[in-house]
C-alpha cells in the first residue's frame, strides 16, 4: 500500500511541492514458475537471474497437511510447525483455501478492533486522494499541505491513538479505504491478498498490478489476479516473493 509521508514533514520534490508520481506499492508479488525452471533456481540469491525478480521469498502459504515425504521435495522454503508455512510449491499442494480463510480471519478481529478505534469519528480521506489533489495543482496544493491535511483528521488520529497503545496489533493507516468499505469487504480483500500479493507475474512474463494504490484500483487488480489463477492447472507452481 502506498508509503504516507510522516506527518511532520511532507515527501516528494520539495523545490516545486510535488509529490512523486502515483504508482502502486508493491511490496510483494506472486510468481507463476515456468515448467522448465528447476527447483534448485527458485532460491532468493537467483530470483533476479531466473525470473527478473529482485526479492526474497516469503512463506506465507500453507503447505497442505497431507504432504508425504516423497512431496515435501517439491515445496519451496518449507517450515516446521502445524500449519506448515512455505513460500510455494504445486498449487495442489498448497493449502490455499485454509490460507485464505486464516487470513479472512485475522482481518475481520482486525476490523472489529477498527470500528472500536475509530467509534463516533466521521469517515475520513485516504492518502492517495491528497497525493492526487497535489499531483493535479502542485503550485497552490503542495506536498505538505496535503500531508498535514491527511493526518489532520480525526480518524486517522484516532487510528493513530490505537497504534500508540497497541503496536503489536496495530491498524494499517495504508488500508484506510478498505477499512470503511465494511468488514465483510476488508475480510475479502484481505483475503485476496494473502494469496496474490501486490502484483502477480504470468508465465508469460507479463506482470499485473494496480494501477494505483486506491481501492479501485487494488479490487481491479484482484479480480484480475484471481480470474488468471483460475486458469491455471493445479500442477502449477506458486512462488511468493517480498520485494
Amino acid at each position: 500500500m502506498a508509503a504516507i509521508p510522516n506527518p511532520s514533514n511532507g515527501n516528494g520534490n520539495a523545490a516545486n511541492g510535488a509529490a512523486t508520481a502515483v504508482a502502486a506499492t508493491i511490496r510483494t508479488m506472486l510468481v507463476c514458475v515456468p515448467d522448465e525452471l528447476p527447483g534448485e533456481a527458485l532460491s532468493s540469491r537467483q530470483l533476479d537471474r531466473h525470473l527478473g525478480v529482485r526479492g526474497t521469498l516469503h512463506a506465507r502459504f500453507w503447505a497442505k497437511g497431507t504432504l508425504r515425504l516423497w512431496q515435501r521435495r517439491s515445496m519451496i522454503d518449507l517450515r516446521t510447525g502445524r500449519p506448515a508455512y512455505c513460500a510455494g510449491g504445486p498449487a495442489r499442494l498448497l493449502d490455499l483455501t485454509g490460507t485464505h480463510r486464516a487470513a479472512a480471519m485475522g482481518a475481520g478481529i482486525r476490523h472489529q478492533w477498527w470500528q472500536r478505534a475509530v467509534h463516533g469519528t466521521r469517515p475520513a480521506k485516504p492518502w492517495s486522494e491528497f497525493e492526487a489533489k497535489n499531483l493535479e495543482r502542485p503550485a497552490t496544493y503542495p506536498i505538505q499541505t496535503a500531508t498535514a491535511d491527511f493526518w489532520n483528521q480525526p480518524r486517522v488520529n484516532a487510528m493513530r491513538m490505537h497504534n500508540a497503545l497497541h503496536p503489536s496489533a496495530p491498524l494499517a493507516l495504508e488500508e484506510l479505504e478498505m477499512y470503511q468499505a465494511g468488514q465483510m469487504a476488508y475480510q475479502h480483500y484481505s483475503a485476496s491478498t494473502a494469496i496474490v500479493g501486490d502484483a502477480l507475474l504470468t508465465l508469460d512474463g507479463d506482470q499485473l498490478a494496480p494501477a494505483s494504490d486506491s481501492m479501485a484500483h487494488r479490487v481491479t487488480f484482484l479480480e484480475q489476479a484471481n480470474r488468471y489463477l483460475g486458469t491455471l492447472d493445479d500442477a502449477q507452481r506458486l512462488l511468493a516473493v517480498t520485494l
